[in-house]
C-alpha cells in the first residue's frame, strides 16, 4: 500500500503532476479543469489540481510558471477519429472493468471507433496493469496483436482480419 502511495506522489512525481492536467486537453486549453470540476467527478478522482497542488507540494513551487503557461495553451485534437477508424496497424488494448480513473464506457467506445484493435476487457487490474504485472500484461496483448492468444475475459473485441493477418 505504501509503495502505491508513493508511486502516485505529486512530491516524488513533479513532472507527472506538472503535465498531467494538460493530458487531458483535446483541441483546447484545460484552464485548470481538475480545478473547476473538483469533487463534481464521479466517482472523486486524484488529479493534480493545480494551481492549489503548486502551494501544497514543495517540489511544485518551481512548476508554477510552467503550470500556468500549460493550463493556458491551445493544445490540438489529440485523436483524429477518422485516421483511427481507417486504421492499418494490428492493436490490442486493455480496458480495465474497474478503472478508477478512466470510465468503462468511454474506454469501450475509443476501442470501437479503432479499427482492427483487440481489447481485452478484464477486472485483474485496476488502472496499474502495467506496473502491477507489466509482463504479463505486454505479453498478452502482443500475443493478440500477433493472433496466438484470444482476449479471455473478453466484452467486445473488433479484430479486422487484414490486420491480424499482416502480423503474422
Amino acid at each position: 500500500m505504501v509503495d502505491a502511495q508513493m508511486a502516485s506522489s505529486w512530491e516524488l512525481n513533479p513532472i507527472y503532476a506538472t503535465l498531467h492536467e494538460s493530458s487531458y486537453a483535446d483541441g483546447g486549453a484545460t484552464r485548470w479543469s481538475g480545478h473547476r470540476l473538483g469533487d463534481h467527478l464521479r466517482p472523486p478522482r486524484r488529479r493534480a489540481r493545480l494551481p492549489l497542488d503548486v502551494d501544497d507540494y514543495a517540489s511544485l513551487h518551481a512548476h508554477r510558471e510552467v503550470a500556468q503557461i500549460l493550463a493556458q495553451h491551445p493544445w490540438p485534437r489529440l485523436y483524429d477519429a477518422d485516421r483511427l477508424a481507417r486504421n492499418e496497424v494490428p492493436l490490442a488494448a486493455t480496458v480495465y472493468v474497474d478503472d478508477v480513473y478512466v470510465e468503462r464506457s468511454f474506454a469501450e467506445e475509443t476501442a470501437r471507433g479503432v479499427r482492427g484493435l483487440r481489447a481485452w476487457v478484464t477486472n485483474g487490474y485496476a488502472h496499474n496493469g502495467l506496473r502491477a504485472d507489466g509482463e504479463r500484461i505486454v505479453g498478452r496483448l502482443l500475443d493478440m496483436v500477433r493472433g496466438r492468444r484470444e482476449p479471455m475475459d473478453v466484452t467486445f473485441a473488433y479484430p479486422a482480419k487484414e490486420c491480424l493477418q499482416s502480423a503474422g
